[in-house]
């Protein structure tokens, strides 16, 4: 890591400053150097389509499209593997994703990936993504962040497309994840309060 003109080791107090590296490779050469403002934004969008099956609460994604901009792309496949696993991650933990206690005695019971759901390749479509490139100007690459961008756009697309699939129902609001039992739950008690009232949530 480098920090205040000084190479160190993270987690350590190890660090070694120019001086150091210069005396123990006399024919080291630094031929450039630019002061970037860190400050460059990227911006993404992200749609979702989803169907549930309302006798089971089940979902299932039927399109997923990602339109990325984080500047000048370097490597278009890692980029856009960065947004499927990212994607994949988001999506997760707004699909599936629960640590779960016993009640009883508070017993972790979600402590291993034999426990703890994670999204598989057969749960995800195919992910569509478009790349823009709007060149950074504070770095002579021009590029921007990418790494956890569809991380965070993920989540609240596949948790939107799931309360517009619901909306009809009346159904506005569901702690994530949307497991199906949380939203069968959901869909039979808006069926039984439209029954009471004798009437439908009408869009």
């Amino acid at each position: 890591m480098f920090e205040n003109g000084g190479f160190g080791v993270i987690g350590t107090d190890l660090s070694v400053g120019w001086d150091a590296i210069f005396e123990a490779h006399p024919t080291f050469r630094a031929h450039g150097s630019f002061g970037g403002s860190g400050q460059n934004l990227p911006a993404a969008c992200h749609v979702c389509e989803v169907e549930i099956d309302p006798s089971t609460g089940m979902a299932e994604i039927l399109d997923y499209s990602i339109v990325q901009d984080s500047g000048v792309v370097i490597n278009p496949m890692i980029f856009k593997g960065q947004l499927h696993g990212g994607a994949a991650q988001g999506i997760g933990q707004g699909w599936m994703e629960e640590i779960v206690y016993d009640p009883d005695n508070g017993q972790l019971l979600s402590g291993t990936l034999a426990d703890y759901a994670l999204p598989r390749a057969s749960d995800l479509p195919n992910i569509d993504v478009s790349i823009l490139q709007t060149r950074a100007h504070d770095n002579p690459l021009g590029v921007m962040g990418v790494g956890e961008a569809a991380a965070t756009g993920s989540t609240a697309a596949f948790a939107n497309a799931m309360l517009d699939a619901l909306w009809p129902l009346g159904i506005l609001h569901i702690d994530p994840p949307f497991t199906p039992p949380r939203v069968l739950n959901a869909i039979r008690t808006a069926t039984d309060q439209a029954g009471a009232f004798g009437s439908k949530h009408t869009p």
